[in-house]
């Protein structure tokens, strides 16, 4: 059943000797589990309308409360710049990170680069022995299919640098950027899911109407994010010798590299605006495409398998079978989206 199901009207109801009461639509109580006894909140706005949320759970942090870390210190390499992600991506708009002993300068600049990786993360304040970062970015302004074009754009960008790297001696200056934009877009695409789960109001201004299509999300978020690593491991594993690259191999690898751009176009075009047609022909490009690839990896000679270009071309079969999965999801949405199937015939 979609969110918008449920008759928007609902009578007013008796409930004991003066009050009154009205039910709340079966599917969002599903959707916020809600069970008899549970304590649900509400906020009146100027306009008389009421905007109502399951009441947070006793012992949960309140809202703009920071994220605090302490610790000792911080000497292991990465660990305090995971740490920074990990609680920008589940949501928290405030990270205090308190030591013992003063943070080492060497941490300070992982710090800095952690921050510099963020979208709308700033630092605000730094002392010896704390600092405190703050995001400054309004989730409602971020709508997730916004955010998955994005995503094709730089993919689409590192499908084209691999392209222009077979045919080519010298080294590529894009590549480093278009990793820093995927992380940061990625990072940003995980905390939209996340803060969404927590808020279904803010769910459907982002692009998900019905809240069980989160998990769709996560799907297609997560076959982005190894789309992205496969992609760049590609273009990394080409421009690490660039000279050296085997003519036969690379021509063989061009068309696949195109196929690729476009079909990965297709799925994604399929997934922000589900057709059931548009979403068959998604899935058989898929299908022909992991074929391809996989014959080209195949057809590679023995001395080849130990290059940069066997690499890639493997990189790019796996691709193929997340677009395979992406064109899946789109199936799925084309379904649920109508109300009748059409049979393809087969060839």
């Amino acid at each position: 059943m979609a969110w918008g199901a449920p008759s928007r009207e609902r009578r007013v109801l008796k409930a004991g000797h003066s009050s009154i009461a009205v039910t709340l639509p079966k599917p969002w109580a599903e959707a916020m589990n809600l069970r008899p006894g549970d304590l649900i909140v509400f906020d009146q706005n100027d306009d008389g309308t009421l905007y109502l949320k399951p009441a947070p759970l006793p012992g949960a942090v309140a809202p703009g409360a920071p994220y605090l870390v302490q610790a000792r210190s911080f000497d292991t390499p990465g660990v305090l710049q995971r740490l920074i992600v990990g609680a920008y991506r589940v949501g928290h708009d405030s990270i205090e990170i308190r030591t013992e002993l003063p943070i080492a300068p060497d941490r300070v600049e992982e710090l800095h680069q952690a921050v510099r990786g963020l979208l709308g993360v700033s630092i605000v304040a730094q002392e010896p022995n704390r600092v405190v970062l703050q995001n400054f970015i309004d989730p409602s302004k971020y709508g997730l299919p916004q955010l998955v074009q994005r995503m094709k754009m730089i993919l689409v960008a590192f499908v084209d640098e691999s392209e222009e790297l077979l045919g080519r001696k010298g080294r590529s200056r894009r590549l480093i950027g278009l990793s820093e934009e995927l992380n940061k877009v990625l990072a940003l695409l995980v905390r939209q899911l996340f803060l969404a789960s927590r808020d279904w109001s803010l769910a459907r201004r982002i692009g998900s109407p019905d809240p069980r299509q989160l998990l769709e999300w996560r799907v297609v978020v997560h076959a982005l994010e190894e789309l992205g690593l496969l992609l760049g491991e590609a273009a990394e594993e080409l421009n690490a010798q660039p000279s050296a690259l085997d003519a036969a191999a690379a021509a063989s690898l061009r068309p696949v590299f195109a196929d690729f751009r476009e079909n990965l176009k297709e799925v994604v075009e399929t997934l922000m605006h589900p057709s059931f047609s548009m979403a068959c022909e998604a899935f058989s490009s898929s299908q022909r495409l992991q074929e391809i690839a996989r014959q080209t990896t195949r057809a590679m000679r023995a001395p080849v398998r130990k290059t940069p270009m066997y690499a890639a071309a493997m990189a790019l079969q796996r691709g193929a079978a997340c677009l395979t999965i992406l064109s899946e999801v789109a199936l799925d949405r084309a379904v649920s989206a109508g109300n009748q199937t059409i049979l393809v015939a087969a060839p």
